[in-house]
């Protein structure tokens, strides 16, 4: 019946584990059983079971130093001011310039 609706299902073996990446975190799935439908051209993962396990993923952003130098220009702020501001605000230049005038 479902190879008839075009749906085909097998199981993946020997899985060790599989990862989900977001902007921030990691999510590690040990030892799951994963299957693997197809329907339509399109491939569908599923899994289950396993032991679960986050962490929070550290996102280094390097600062330009010619975005140090105009934030430190146009707030009249220190570079070392700049460069903090702009670390806090991800490199976002306006976010920076705004947070060190207020």
């Amino acid at each position: 019946m479902m190879q008839r609706m075009g749906l085909s299902m097998d199981a993946l073996s020997d899985v060790q584990n599989v990862i989900i990446k977001t902007s921030s975190k990691e999510i590690t799935i040990e030892e799951p059983e994963v299957a693997v439908m197809e329907m339509q051209g399109q491939k569908i993962f599923q899994v289950t079971g396993g032991m679960i396990s986050e962490k929070a993923v550290e996102r280094k952003i390097t600062i330009p130093e010619e975005d140090v130098r105009l934030v430190a220009d146009q707030t009249s702020k220190s570079p070392e001011e700049a460069r903090k501001a702009l670390e806090q605000c991800e490199g976002d230049l306006a976010k920076a310039i705004l947070l060190l005038q207020s």
